[in-house]
């Protein structure tokens, strides 16, 4: 299990993973997902390089309420295979902190 704190700045998104996720197994991951935030909306996403750069979530794997809810999501990996985690900033517009939890 591990962490991962991120800031959405202006541009409204956070690219979690350098690569697209690459396995042939059927594993279950378990993804905590929380906004730390007030006044904001993030989102949780799944989708190829081309849909984080235009900012549109492929697969929303997860949604966020205010600061101290923590959303879980569990997903087979071959579900998420051949594509990147981003977090999108859908309500408001301050920098958003969130932290994703992944077991």
């Amino acid at each position: 299990m591990f962490t991962i704190t991120g800031t959405v700045g202006t541009d409204g998104k956070y690219l979690v993973t350098g690569m697209p996720v690459d396995t042939e197994t059927h594993t279950v991951l378990k993804l905590a997902f929380e906004n730390n935030t007030l006044g904001t909306n993030l989102s949780l996403c799944a989708g190829t390089i081309e849909d984080f750069v235009a900012g549109t979530a492929g697969i929303e794997l997860n949604g966020s309420g205010g600061p101290g809810f923590k959303f879980l999501t569990i997903i087979d990996t071959h579900a998420l295979s051949g594509k990147v985690l981003y977090v999108l900033r859908e309500v408001g517009s301050e920098d958003s902190q969130f932290t994703l939890t992944i077991d």
